[in-house]
């Protein structure tokens, strides 16, 4: 092509879309609301393209030239199981159609992105009964699309389990493919049950698996400084009593083993043998973190357990651990608070996924369209 392809970021936060497009791509628009995930973007990639401020209330006057690509990490509260459930008429998951509405006035103004890409938990797949996403994929047709899913863990990439729902949009198609790939049995039981409009513009489309992964957690995580507080030998305590004798039991086959061992803890309600809610603290040794959450509540809040020949340490992640585990670089600018951090990694979505989506399905397509029109 010969210019670089260039992209609008919506619901933008610390611009990870834009570190996994690469420098291979030009920026013309990022919009977020938070002003502390705005000012991680400006520090990391300037101010001159970002707008701070609710997506209502942008028009197509503040969208500059003609996107190739629209990007949209839309809010998920009212889609995860977590939540209220929602869907897309929640305050928050309904944002999406304010993004749409931009979509749709580009479309009149003759600057339709060639390619728009969803990003959003998996829950949206049978949020009301599969209903919101057969929305979402009317909409997508109405405005003259076809699309396509996929279901891709960022485990795949990075040691962090963290699967999100991409749903593809292109103007001019996809090439035909047979063999679908990250297309697990929830997202084919979706589109199996989409009808009229959204059945017709889906298209099944192959993307390949990346390389094996070649990190794990250990490989994260800082080594022990000024800045690394590690929880008092009471607190470790009292968040070991919180395991059911499972999860204890794979910490005490941990100290009796030797060596070192690094794991990740969640703390959860659960419903004990009596019917009641009780806490408990959840831990995994398989060298990958759980997914990264925003910090509202003490239960979202992950914690880093270290046993070291017997002895075991607990902490929470650090920030510049959060973000690399969404596979930023150590030379991004980390958020100037631990709140802040996970909320910006939380929110985020994993950069090595958008890498590989960009490389294999959207410069493919858009160097495939450019050949078309010359």
């Amino acid at each position: 092509m010969p210019a670089l392809p260039a992209f609008y970021e919506f619901f933008a936060g610390g611009g990870m879309a834009r570190a996994g497009l690469g420098a291979g791509w030009q920026g013309l628009f990022a919009n977020d609301i938070d002003p502390a995930k705005a000012a991680s973007y400006r520090a990391n990639w300037g101010a001159d393209d970002f707008k701070l401020g609710d997506i209502a209330d942008l028009t197509t006057a503040d969208l500059p030239g003609h996107a190739d690509l629209a990007w949209a990490s839309f809010p998920c509260q009212d889609l995860s199981l977590a939540g209220g459930r929602r869907g897309l008429a929640g305050a928050r998951s309904g944002m999406f159609w304010a993004f749409w509405h931009l979509i749709e006035g580009l479309a009149q103004e003759g600057r339709a992105p060639n390619l728009i890409a969803i990003e959003n938990v998996t829950g949206l797949l049978t949020s009301n009964q599969g209903r919101d996403f057969e929305a979402l994929g009317k909409a997508i047709a109405s405005a003259g699309y076809g699309f396509t899913a996929f279901v891709i863990d960022a485990v795949q990439f990075l040691p962090q389990s963290r699967p999100r729902l991409f749903v593809i949009a292109s103007r001019h198609g996809f090439p035909v493919a047979e063999a679908p790939a990250f297309h697990p049995p929830a997202l084919m039981r979706a589109v199996a049950n989409l009808s009229g409009a959204a059945k017709d513009a889906w298209q099944t489309v192959w993307l390949p698996d990346p390389p094996a992964r070649n990190s794990d957690l250990a490989s994260m995580i800082e080594p022990d400084s000024k800045d690394i507080r590690w929880r008092s030998d009471a607190d470790t305590k009292a968040l070991l009593a919180l395991m059911a004798p499972l999860h204890r039991a794979r910490v005490d086959s941990a100290a009796k083993a030797g060596g070192h061992h690094t794991g990740t803890v969640f703390r959860r309600m659960r419903r004990d043998p009596s019917g009641q809610n009780v806490q408990r603290a959840e831990v995994r040794f398989d060298g990958v973190a759980g997914c990264l959450r925003t910090p509202a509540g003490g239960s979202s809040r992950q914690t880093l357990i270290v046993v070291d020949d017997g002895a075991v340490r607990t902490r929470l992640l650090s920030p510049r651990e959060a973000l690399r585990l969404m596979g930023l670089p150590d030379d991004y600018t980390a958020p100037p608070s631990l709140n802040a951090a996970l909320k910006l990694a939380g929110d985020g979505v994993a950069v090595p996924v958008v890498r590989h989506l960009a490389e294999h399905l959207f410069e493919p397509l858009l160097a495939a369209r450019f050949r078309a029109a010359a």
